[in-house]
């Protein structure tokens, strides 16, 4: 929108031909989404606080959590607004990656909205039921997956393994749809498990977007994807700005979520945020680097399967309790010591995505 006035801008005044830079918008991107947060987040907290949209506890978790039964939650809606209009003002509202990425994350948001509705508001526990809500997911994740595998080139569709200069093994348009698929549901689950602490989900979202923006400006530059070894994507560097949006609208969220947590941001941020990380993997084909730098995630995600899948074959359990992070509390951790620790991880390990850049 702002782009779309600075370029017409520009023929009565060169200087507005600055916005046209990608690194510019990013950064303007990311205070903007950091700023309407920040303005935003104390009138919604308020709203969320009077319909008592509250938080509860589950009664077999560690007992530190029972004081956060009745934090407003829902806040994620937060993210999305700043996300979204951040988008919007920035972006180049041109490019067909923008929009499929926009559609997903709000598509995912929805989803989670409901399901958050459903528990809080009407308090039903199960909220919207397993089988509707990946119903739904499903969906979404299916058709985004068929729209990026038909608009794009082969090369789009070819898998990136990193640290490999000239390995890339061609799924071709079934197989890409189907990993896309899995990418874009399986992401957005991961990062709902992974919330369940105060700022423990949103913080690393905030490094791994940041990171797959890198990737994005790379994989659209012609230059860059060049030198780096990696495919030509047209349109891609575009996602630059909406991961800078991302990165700005987690921060200003932090900002309340930081522990003692003001509001969680529920499934409706949650999903939303982990299926948007999934369809930018997908679209800049670093999903394998996603799957490296998003492994507290993957972790936090195999510890629920196993503890299911252990308990369902033997009848015993392997964790203290899952997700991950609440076995350690279990153990002794404060809360603060587990979420410190598992960003520290998710630093090193975003480090080492983004050293894929190079090392191959």
């Amino acid at each position: 929108m702002l782009l779309a006035l600075t370029q017409w801008l520009t023929q009565y005044e060169r200087a507005f031909n600055v916005f046209s830079y990608l690194t510019l918008r990013a950064v303007l991107a990311t205070i903007t989404a950091v700023f309407i947060c920040l303005m935003v987040g104390p009138a919604m907290i308020r709203k969320l606080t009077l319909y008592k949209i509250g938080q509860s506890v589950r009664e077999d978790g560690p007992k530190s959590h029972l004081s956060k039964s009745g934090t407003p939650t829902m806040g994620g809606a937060l993210i999305l607004v700043s996300i979204a209009v951040t988008v919007l003002l920035w972006a180049d509202l041109s490019n067909r990656f923008v929009w499929v990425v926009l559609v997903v994350t709000l598509g995912f948001g929805v989803i989670g909205w409901v399901d958050d509705y459903r528990k809080v508001v009407y308090r039903n526990p199960k909220g919207l039921s397993a089988k509707a809500k990946y119903f739904w997911q499903s969906v979404i994740g299916l058709s985004a997956a068929i729209f990026i595998a038909w608009s794009g080139s082969s090369a789009q569709t070819e898998l990136i393994v990193p640290f490999f200069k000239n390995f890339a093994y061609p799924l071709g348009a079934v197989g890409f749809v189907i990993l896309t698929y899995f990418v874009i549901v399986g992401t957005s689950n991961a990062v709902n498990l992974t919330d369940g602490l105060d700022g423990l989900a949103i913080l690393p979202t905030v490094m791994i977007g940041s990171a797959l923006g890198i990737f994005a400006y790379v994989a659209g530059n012609v230059v860059f994807a060049k030198y780096l070894g990696f495919p030509l994507i047209p349109g891609a560097g575009e996602l630059t700005v909406f991961c800078a949006a991302i990165a700005g609208a987690g921060l200003g969220f932090l900002w309340f979520n930081a522990h003692p947590a003001a509001v969680f941001m529920g499934d409706v941020g949650a999903l939303a945020l982990g299926a948007a990380l999934g369809t930018i993997a997908v679209i800049t084909r670093q999903e394998i680097v996603l799957f490296v730098m998003g492994g507290v995630f993957v972790v936090e995600t195999l510890s629920v399967v196993l503890q299911v899948a252990s308990f369902k074959l033997t009848g015993k359990r392997i964790f203290r309790m899952a997700p991950l992070h609440h076995h350690y509390e279990l153990k002794g951790w404060k809360e603060n010591q587990v979420v410190v620790r598992f960003w520290i991880i998710t630093a090193l390990l975003v480090l080492a995505g983004l050293s894929t850049l190079k090392l191959r």
